[in-house]
């Protein structure tokens, strides 16, 4: 679904990711983990199509992202960005109905299935009854559940997320993730997340890429790859994993 290809990423002289050769199977779900600086919002940015490789390139389905057009793009991949600001005041139904656009050429959102694929959204995000309101008097939560929804009523096969599970409650954290999950599961879609809750991370999704920051990373199936000393080492902290009723837990170590 997308691959690199001796992706090399770079922060002024300081090496990110170098020669990441890294190939992600549609149905499959990664999370991409590392500390604070280590690349992970770089990398996404630069599947994205949003930001140049170093070196290296990316292809998605097969094809070199340079390759797309913007609006095949924007049917192919859903972006959800770190952080967002909102400027005009849209109601919650606009700001989703916004990502059907690519589907519209030069013409308007307004057919009755855009409304009913961006009620849908918003309806398995639990915003639903926000659909009316001002973006710009949600709380934090509520403003990431609504752009979780317009990235959903994208309606695309690959999900790129940086942080998704950002000013999100417990409750919502889990749902938002076994969501994820369920789409890629039984949808087919691949999801690419960012987040730093190992738990959520092992319960959600199916493989991991762990970045260093010093260019060195490793990527594979999360039971094999998310061990403790390899966490431990890419995380900068000692973490002991726990068996609780069949589940492993990841423990900070005092």
């Amino acid at each position: 679904m997308i691959a690199t290809e001796s992706l090399c990423l770079q922060a002024g002289a300081r090496v990110l990711v170098d020669q990441l050769n890294w190939r992600v199977s549609a149905g499959e779900c990664w999370c991409v983990i590392g500390r604070n600086g280590a690349g992970k919002s770089t990398l996404m940015r630069t599947l994205a199509g949003l930001r140049q490789p170093d070196a290296g390139r990316v292809k998605i389905a097969g094809r070199p992202l340079a390759d797309w057009p913007l609006d095949e793009l924007a049917r192919q991949r859903a972006y959800l960005p770190q952080t967002r600001s909102d400027a005009f005041a849209y109601r919650v139904l606009e700001t989703v109905l916004a990502a059907r656009h690519p589907y519209h050429g030069q013409r308007y959102w307004e057919d009755s299935d855009d409304h009913a694929i961006a009620m849908a959204a918003l309806a398995s995000m639990e915003v639903a009854e926000l659909a009316q309101r001002d973006v710009r008097s949600l709380s934090g939560g509520e403003r990431q559940r609504v752009a979780i929804a317009a990235m959903l009523a994208q309606d695309t096969p690959l999900l790129l997320l940086d942080e998704p599970a950002n000013a999100l409650d417990l409750a919502h954290q889990v749902g938002m993730m076994q969501l994820i999950a369920k789409l890629c599961r039984e949808k087919g879609k691949t999801a690419v997340m960012i987040g730093h809750d190992l738990n959520l991370a092992e319960q959600a999704c199916s493989h991991a890429l762990l970045l260093m920051g010093d260019g060195s990373w490793e990527a594979g199936p999360i039971g094999q790859v998310m061990t403790a000393p390899t966490v431990s080492r890419y995380l900068g902290h000692p973490v002991d994993i726990v068996v609780h009723e069949g589940r492993r837990i990841f423990v900070p170590a005092r």
